[in-house]
């Protein structure tokens, strides 16, 4: 269960620090033509702020486990990224990319299982 753990938080970390890295730095249109369409609807300094939760929750899927410093922030990451891609499920599901909604609800699935399986 504890490799599972591991992998499962390496792939979320690679793909939010991957995610929140560019949402940090590209304009918003660059975002939308390499496919980050989702950004559609939200004006640059939201779409900031979720860039700075992203690599926020990147970082704490995997420092604090590796530290041994404040442990119960590795669940709260994956809680936290969850919400995020809630949020990002409901923004392709009204552009109406099933496609997209399908790999935010996998992520989604995946950070569940990080947050459960660290707190129990």
């Amino acid at each position: 269960m504890n490799i599972a753990l591991w992998i499962s938080q390496g792939v979320l970390a690679a793909v939010f620090a991957l995610s929140g890295t560019l949402k940090s730095t590209q304009p918003k249109e660059r975002m939308i033509a390499t496919g980050q369409t989702g950004v559609v609807f939200f004006p640059l300094p939201v779409i900031r702020t979720v860039a700075a939760l992203e690599l926020a929750g990147a970082a704490g899927l995997i420092l604090p486990r590796i530290t041994g410093i404040a442990e119960p922030l590795t669940p709260a990451a994956a809680i936290g990224l969850a919400v995020v891609m809630v949020g990002a499920a409901i923004s392709h599901s009204r552009l109406r990319e099933p496609g997209a909604v399908a790999a935010n609800l996998v992520l989604l699935a995946l950070c569940v299982f990080v947050a459960f399986g660290r707190l129990a």
